[in-house]
């Protein structure tokens, strides 16, 4: 399914470094959480001592709490479904209501276009996912291809693709898709975005609780509000025994991670099962074939 339309200029954002205008939404957010940080250690002394000691201790204890407190949600995630990356992921996986930046290292564009299209596959199949195409600059990684969403696991049926003309019809694209609240989750290509676009982008995602993937190059990556940015590079992809290609495998490196800890591993992903799981696992010859030496010395290190 592909769908085309051409972005409004009506609420678009503007170039990067343009101002835009202030929100008061953020003061009385700011003013609310103090209060309740304040009433939560009048209440529970331990949370004050900690403070005092430990920051991660005081995050752990805030996050305990905070869901007891009525109407209160405790946040979605997309976890991976692997305890070594979940495990230095807050809340045990990818925050949904947050920006996630995907970046390539070099010459490894498709490759994450891969990953960003594995992760798209495991979300729930209950609404169907946006993905915003640039228009411009596409030389370097072509276009998405139905056959490839499909051997990754992604029904191309599911995907609603946009492309756009101008960074500033994508920036549109992707803020309108998360308010709208009508996909699962948005994917899309930036070239450039500063630290207030990135703060926008981060705000709609946080307000429609979805999660927002966004591929950026290396070459111009600025300072960002994603709650995560992922480095990803190639790897030799897992063969059968007939030497045909089983499952991908990527080098992910967690850059950044905002209440959580970076790390880095070799993974494979099960494109049938949706599964993540570490490369090391190479007990089967079947599938060691054309895992290189240097590959699995990598993964050790890692």
């Amino acid at each position: 399914m592909r769908h085309h339309f051409q972005a409004s200029k009506r609420g678009s954002f503007g170039e990067p470094g343009e101002e835009i205008g202030g929100n008061p939404w953020h003061c009385s957010c700011f003013v609310l959480v103090c209060l309740l940080l304040r009433n939560l250690a009048m209440r529970q002394p331990a949370v004050l001592s900690m403070m005092q000691k430990n920051r991660a201790a005081v995050a752990a204890e805030l996050r305990r709490l905070l869901p007891k407190i009525e109407g209160f949600a405790s946040p979605k995630t997309l976890p991976f479904g692997l305890s070594a990356v979940d495990g230095h992921l807050p809340q045990g996986g990818l925050a949904c209501g947050a920006l996630h930046e995907i970046v390539p290292d070099d010459g490894s564009t498709a490759a994450a276009f891969g990953f960003i299209v594995s992760l798209l596959a495991r979300v729930p199949r209950a609404r169907p996912l946006f993905f915003v195409m640039p228009g411009y600059g596409l030389g370097q990684c072509g276009r998405l291809y139905g056959h490839g969403l499909s051997a990754l696991g992604l029904d191309p049926a599911r995907l609603i693709l946009v492309e756009t003309a101008h960074r500033k019809d994508t920036l549109w694209a992707l803020e309108e898709a998360l308010r709208s609240g009508a996909p699962a989750a948005v994917a899309g290509v930036i070239d450039k975005l500063d630290l207030k676009l990135s703060q926008r982008l981060q705000l709609a995602a946080a307000d429609a609780a979805l999660p927002l993937f966004l591929l950026r190059p290396a070459q111009l990556l600025e300072s960002s509000a994603a709650a995560t940015r992922w480095r990803v590079g190639t790897a030799t992809a897992a063969r059968d025994r007939f030497g045909l290609f089983a499952r991908a495998r990527w080098h992910l490196l967690l850059e950044r991670c905002r209440n959580g800890r970076a790390g880095e591993w070799m993974v494979e992903y099960d494109h049938v099962a949706h599964r993540f799981s570490l490369a090391a696992a190479l007990a089967d010859p079947a599938f060691s074939r054309g895992a290189g030496e240097t590959s699995v010395a990598k993964i050790h290190r890692a």
